[in-house]
């Protein structure tokens, strides 16, 4: 037996002066592993994946409109089109599925269609199957839907008045929640204090559009009933349950993949949780594989969005400053539906909800509003930019009043060092940290210094230049019992008991000593496989290209729980903890075969280049790879070292969860997280008053993550979490008429910000480790989300010397607020030329002027004949005339071109106050597939010596795909339309035609929208 382990000592003293120590990879800045691939087209996304054989190609027939009944749904025409094989629809959809499972109790019921009622612009109603996407979209042109439209609620305090519009009349209520929380004595805290200070705030839809949408392909298994998915959702494990129970199979005939790359996440592809369900039934129902992947206009419209929030927050505040207690009272917008898993946006932060600070005093109101929005979701941050915008503008505004710096008050109500790990009031045990210190390492860099110089610089100028501050507590690793806070303790205790939130991981070493590791966390850009392969380097002792990371998953044979994913920044604390312990599992059990062949104990041995050897004498050492072969080749020696109970295999699985993570108590207390990270920024920004716009001249961002594993990728984290929060603050809203039009449907309405927009932050580190997490690491990837958009709010509160900042911060906005501080004066602009009242349901305008060699009477002819009408509508089938009250309506069928969009609408258009042959007014609506147009207008005809100059000044507006087209591309269609439609009445009326040049320079200058 010795011989046999001495054997497999290598032990050659010439060589001692070669071995290193360990390289402690982990901490360090050590270059990307993925990025080769991703960089030279290498990346494995949904769209580069090989299909099954005969996979079809899914699109969806969509709600023009905000509220309406549908009142028919026709089909038929769209399956006489060549290659669409197959339509699911909302029959189907019922007899294959349940309506969705949502977390509050109440008979809302959510179908992957539409049932009886569309609620918001884009809603599902039927899915077309075809054998290219480019025929499923011809089909989706030629489904009839006839739909009632109702009135629109696109505002939560609207929806909880008594007259309301009621969105779901089973519920009989738009407000499908309304809970209220008291800790500690809040009233008599207000009954104490010096002064009760409060802020009124309101925070905006916005989303993180990542650069590949949402994806699925879907497989109908007949012979085992069963659905085989792959898509590029990220956290399909918390709502595998909720997919399964929708389409009525026990989970385990759910087989669902997951894409080895993503394009960006950031919480938004948790809005493919219907798509899977919908491209699943939609397999079934044709009879084969089917793929689904979300156009732009699709996603922007109706994939997801951050819940938009009204908040009322009041503090009782002693004299000096102190927060003796809160009282929120927060509206949440969830949209139409509630899609799992929300409310938890507002839920996500409740027991942090007094972030940083010691304040035991407590009343929150959580009420969850319905509307006729899109239904929202998870976006990076989920819940915290809501929290914070409300509670660090209070924090401002605390300081304002009281005449200090808002780091004064920060730092006079931080909880101090010594109190980790601390319980806030509504339950959060806040793990580790020394906010003051960070305080000191922010006043104390050069560039804060630089702020307050500029600032103070500025004013002597009489330039609008001010510093924002903001603190923010950051939950990483969830807690999945957080979500049962919204349900009354009688509730939860008929449910049973939710806490926790396992992870886990699978560490494996093959017969050559090459060590792999499959993690249930599929990577979006942050850097999985880098970091978890400087782990394992480091604890077996070998080099990070020895490893291999696995992160495509497959839940029919891979380890996972149901709080698996990659979401709630838990990648650092747990999932690359969780992987650290199984590693560490798997070590020990080499170790004590090691210990046996090197005669030594297994707390001796080090684990360094590629070796294995004695503490104090390297010269006994063994080769970790030829070592563990022998596990592989020689199993019976492993037992006779060991004894007949020793583990053969190199394979261990692991899971973990944090054993803080507890149900809500009776007090409804709940630790919503496992750990708790630290930020606080400053930043100086200036205001332009000439252009309105706010530009960030600096910014500075200290972090307390706990451990960094990585620090570059770290850094990497705050820059993308900054980048986006910067948009969140001047530039990105999803933004609905009040009919619930969608008008936010392209790049050029919803502005993301460019590098040109974005100054580099500076960013420092301290490290307080976590007591809670494997390897002390907390998340990092959320905070700027948070802490950004108050931090510039702040800023642009102290430049302006105003309270009522408004985001997002855009120029208009800042125009209206130096207006409003008499900084500016209301000008009607010079370029106003519309002789109509401006209306604001009606965002598309078009003024225009045509001169036709025509005279008004010869065009006034036309317009009143249908026959030679239909001859100047372009595209028009068929017309019919009638006469109305105040003049006379046309109902006619035509296929419409609008910029990149063309579809068959059937229109109706009014001719009133006819002043033949002078004037008219102009209005009508269109319906079709691609969505609703609705307009009115004036038109002119004026003799010019025997010509025509015909003015136009038309108002309008769009749904559903036309309105996703964008209103810069649509004004000018507009344009050019009805400079088509004015030249063609006048061609019907005999107008001689004008040569090439003059037409198409007069067309250029049309779309231009100016004169020639």
């Amino acid at each position: 037996m010795i011989k046999l382990l001495s054997a497999l000592i290598y032990i050659n003293s010439a060589e001692k002066s070669r071995l290193k120590p360990s390289a402690n990879y982990l901490g360090r800045s050590c270059e990307r592993v993925e990025d080769v691939a991703l960089l030279t087209g290498g990346g494995r996304y949904l769209d580069d994946l090989p299909l099954p054989i005969g996979t079809l190609y899914a699109a969806v027939v969509r709600s023009p409109i905000a509220h309406g009944k549908i009142i028919s749904v026709d089909i038929e025409q769209a399956l006489q089109i060549r290659g669409v094989r197959a339509i699911l629809t909302l029959k189907d959809v019922q007899a294959w599925s349940n309506p969705l499972v949502v977390a509050v109790k109440t008979s809302m019921r959510q179908w992957v269609l539409a049932s009886e009622y569309v609620r918001y612009v884009g809603e599902p109603i039927a899915v077309v199957i075809a054998e290219s996407r480019a025929l499923a979209e011809d089909g989706v042109e030629r489904v009839g839907v006839n739909i009632q439209p109702l009135p629109a609620l696109v505002d939560v305090d609207a929806a909880l008045q008594d007259n309301s519009v009621i969105l779901h009349e089973d519920i009989g209520s738009n407000c499908v929640s309304d809970r209220s929380f008291q800790y500690g004595d809040p009233d008599t805290a207000f009954q104490q204090a010096a002064s009760v200070i409060e802020v009124d705030i309101r925070y905006p839809r916005n989303s993180c559009t990542p650069i590949e949408t949402g994806g699925v392909i879907a497989q109908w298994r007949e012979a085992d009933s069963s659905y085989e998915v792959t898509s590029n959702f990220m956290g399909p494990f918390s709502l595998q349950v909720v997919m399964a129970a929708a389409l009525k199979i026990p989970g385990t005939k759910l087989r669902h993949h997951v894409a080895p790359d993503s394009g960006g996440s950031f919480g938004v592809k948790q809005s493919v949780l219907p798509y899977i369900i919908m491209s699943c039934l939609a397999s079934r129902k044709a009879g084969a594989p089917v793929k689904f992947i979300e156009d732009r206009l699709e996603h922007l419209q109706a994939a997801t969005s951050a819940t938009s929030r009204h908040t009322h927050l009041r503090a009782a505040v002693d004299g000096n400053g102190k927060i003796l207690a809160l009282d929120y009272d927060q509206i949440e917008d969830c949209g139409a539906y509630l899609r799992a898993p929300e409310p938890a946006t507002l839920y996500r932060m409740h027991g942090c909800v007094t972030g940083p600070y010691q304040i035991q005093n407590l009343k929150i109101r959580n009420r969850v509003v319905l509307i006729n929005k899109t239904p929202t979701g998870l976006v990076r941050g989920f819940g915290g930019p809501q929290v914070y915008y409300a509670l660090e503008r209070l924090i401002h505004k605390i300081a304002k009043t009281l005449g200090k710096t808002h780091q004064e008050i920060a730092a006079l109500n931080y909880v101090q060092k010594d109190q980790f790990p601390y319980r806030a009031a509504a339950g959060a045990l806040l793990d580790s940290g020394n906010y003051q210190q960070a305080l000191k390492i922010l006043e104390g860099s050069p560039e804060f210094r630089k702020i307050l110089d500029r600032r103070e610089q500025a004013k002597k100028e009489g330039r609008y230049y001010g510093i924002g501050i903001s603190s923010i507590v950051e939950p990483s690793v969830s807690n999945m019992g957080y979500i049962t806070t919204v349900l009354t303790k009688e509730q939860r205790a008929k449910a049973g008991p939710k806490n926790g939130a396992i992870t886990s991981a699978t560490v494996s070493i093959d017969p050559s000593g090459n060590i792999s590791a499959n993690i249930a966390s599929a990577p979006a850009g942050q850097g999985h496989q880098t970091v978890i392969s400087q782990l394992l380097a480091d604890v077996f002792g070998v080099l990070p290209s020895q490893i291999q990371v696995n992160v495509d998953f497959d839940t029919a044979k891979d380890a996972w729980s149901i709080a698996a994913g990659n979401y709630s920044s838990r990648f650092a604390g747990a999932v690359a903890g969780t992987v650290f312990l199984a590693a560490e599992k798997l070590k020990a059990r080499i170790a004590d075969y090691a210990a046996q062949a090197l005669q030594a104990k297994p707390e001796d041995l080090i684990f360094a280049n590629e070796n294995i050897s004695v503490a104090g004498d390297e010269t006994r050492r063994i080769s970790f790879s030829r070592l563990c072969g022998n596990f592989h080749w020689s199993p019976g020696l492993i037992r006779e070292a060991l004894g007949p109970e020793a583990i053969l295999a190199l394979q261990e699985t692991h899971f973990w969860s944090a054993d803080v993570l507890e149900a809500p108590d009776e007090g409804d207390r709940i630790n919503t997280s496992a750990a708790y990270g630290f930020a606080i920024d400053a930043c100086g920004i200036e205001i332009d008053p000439e252009t309105c716009s706010a530009k960030v001249d600096q910014y500075i961002t200290v972090h307390d993550a706990g451990k960094i594993l990585n620090p570059a990728l770290a850094d990497g984290q705050i820059y993308g979490a900054y980048a986006q929060a910067v948009g969140a603050a001047l530039f990105e809203e999803f933004v609905y008429s009040s009919d619930g039009n969608f008008l936010s449907g392209t790049f050029a309405d919803y502005r993301l910000p460019t590098a040109s927009d974005i100054c580099t932050p500076k960013i420092y580190h301290q490290e307080s480790p976590s007591p809670f997490t494997p390897l002390g690491a907390k998340g990092i990837g959320e905070g700027n989300s948070m802490s950004t958009p108050v931090c510039i709010a702040n800023a642009i509160a102290d430049a302006l010397d105003i309270e009522d900042i408004i985001l997002p911060a855009t120029p208009s906005r800042i125009h209206a607020l130096l207006v409003k501080k008499g900084s500016l004066k209301l000008d009607k602009p010079s370029n106003q030329t519309s002789s109509m009242v401006s209306n604001a349901d009606y965002p598309l305008k078009a003024q225009g002027e045509v001169r036709l060699q025509v005279l008004p009477e010869s065009i006034f002819a036309v317009l009143l004949d249908p026959e030679r009408l239909k001859n100047v509508i372009p595209g028009c089938e068929s017309i019919r005339k009638t006469s109305i009250s105040d003049g006379i309506q046309f109902d006619c069928i035509a296929v419409v071109r609008i910029g990149i969009a063309k579809a068959r609408f059937v229109a109706k258009v009014n001719l009133t106050n006819i002043q033949d042959p002078d004037s008219f007014s102009l209005g009508g609506e269109g319906r079709g597939p691609l969505g609703m147009a609705l307009g009115m207008g004036q038109v002119s005809l004026k003799n010019d010596g025997g010509t025509t100059v015909l003015k136009y000044d038309y108002q309008a507006q769009v749904s559903g795909k036309l309105a996703a087209i964008g209103s810069r591309l649509l004004e000018g269609a507009i344009r050019l339309v009805l400079d088509q439609l004015f030249r063609a009445l006048a061609k019907e009326a005999g107008a001689k035609q004008e040569g090439l040049f003059k037409l198409l320079l007069s067309r250029f200058f049309t779309i231009l929208g100016v004169g020639k």
